[in-house]
């Protein structure tokens, strides 16, 4: 039996080859002149992901959840009001490093499990008092929920306050265009479509994120955090001349480097059709099934990753079924509903061959935990969807 699993959970994911053969080369010292060209490709190749030309980005040994202390540790004081557009786990994560730092929350909740927040609570929220910032998870990896970040980042200009996205599970695979939507601050970990390993952080802080976090009151609370340590590192990469701080990850920059330079050579553009096309034919094949996912509506549902309920008779052991037909997918993670739903990663390198094997896999395990459907409907149901130009 092989012992190859296709790897389709909300991340990490599958790695192009070119990718894990630049993780796997021989070690290069921090200072090397070939990792100082690499890093600065990766801070330039960032401003083109992020459709950010203006940018300043930042990439730092560490996880997603580094990358949202680090958003938010160099723009927020103590005592500063901070709104937090909650839509998952990762929003109640968000508000909980906020309140370490000593700022205000206020949480605007969605209605229910699955729905986004009114704009119009949000635009409430905001008049109330004079906020700093407006935070918002783009896709929350708990629900599969999107929110509409554009719209959001508008609300945020109008009433004076920085925009935080939390791009952990978006960027790289969903539309999100910071310079043109007036994004302060994005935010992302590497390991999902950006397509490269676990292990970096990278925050990308726009013109008014810099004056703000140049016009800090207190000090930001950690020397790791601080972008002030951080800056002068990011310029001397680009420059090719970097002093020292802390010692990189050589060989993730190096498969960064790597994976970066396949979506530039994608265009994002196209990246981001391709990631709907993909997303649409899951969905069709949910439906085939007989399966409800858990966005409230389709407009809601992520581009990236697909979570969807049991049907009637099926529970978590699912997971364990799936695996055996050769796919790794996730449960649940939200609290309110951990034990009643799935999620199914679609982002990065996946093609239409690895939606099409998860899908087929995942129905031969719901017809071995005993849910009826058509055998092969889900397959029909996705082929069709793919072969819609």
């Amino acid at each position: 039996m092989s012992e190859r699993t296709l790897l389709m959970i909300p991340g990490p994911i599958e790695l192009e080859p070119e990718v894990l053969r630049a993780l796997a080369r021989p070690q290069l010292g921090h200072m090397d002149p070939e990792l100082t060209r690499a890093f600065g490709r990766v801070l330039g190749r960032a401003r083109e992901v992020f459709l950010a030309p203006g940018g300043q980005p930042l990439v730092v040994a560490g996880s997603g959840t580094l990358a949202m202390e680090l958003a938010v540790a160099n723009v927020v004081d103590p005592g500063d009001r901070a709104v937090v557009v909650n839509t998952g786990y990762f929003s109640d994560r968000m508000a909980a490093i906020l309140e370490r730092l000593g700022a205000e929350v206020d949480q605007v909740a969605a209605p229910r499990l699955g729905e986004v927040p009114d704009l119009g609570a949000v635009e409430q929220a905001l008049r109330r008092a004079e906020t700093k910032i407006l935070t918002v998870t783009h896709v929350d990896t708990s629900t599969g929920v999107r929110t509409p970040v554009a719209a959001l980042a508008g609300l945020a200009r109008a009433h004076g306050a920085l925009m935080v996205v939390d791009g952990v599970c978006s960027v790289g695979g969903e539309e999100l265009r910071q310079d043109a939507w007036g994004v302060d601050v994005v935010l992302t970990g590497s390991q999902k479509a950006l397509g490269a390993p676990p292990g970096l952080a990278l925050v990308m802080f726009g013109p008014r994120a810099l004056a703000a976090w140049r016009g800090k009151k207190a000090k930001v609370p950690s020397l790791y955090l601080d972008l002030a340590e951080w800056l002068p590192i990011m310029e001397g990469y680009e420059r090719g001349a970097p002093p020292y701080f802390a010692t990189p990850a050589v060989n993730l920059i190096l498969a960064l480097d790597v994976s970066l330079g396949h979506l530039v050579a994608e265009e994002m553009e196209v990246r981001f059709a391709r990631h709907a096309r993909l997303a649409a034919a899951f969905r069709a094949a949910w439906r085939a099934l007989g399966l409800g996912i858990l966005p409230a509506r389709d407009e809601l549902a992520a581009n990236t990753l697909s979570a969807v309920y049991y049907p009637e008779g099926v529970d978590a052991t699912l997971v364990g079924k799936v695996r055996a037909q050769g796919v790794a997918i996730a449960g649940g993670l939200h609290p309110a509903a951990k034990a009643k739903y799935f999620r199914v990663g679609h982002m990065g390198a996946m093609r239409a061959n690895d939606a099409l094997a998860a899908i087929g896999a995942v129905e031969r395990a719901l017809a071995a935990s005993g849910h009826r459907a058509e055998p092969g409907a889900g397959l029909a149901a996705a082929q069709a969807a793919l072969a819609i130009p």
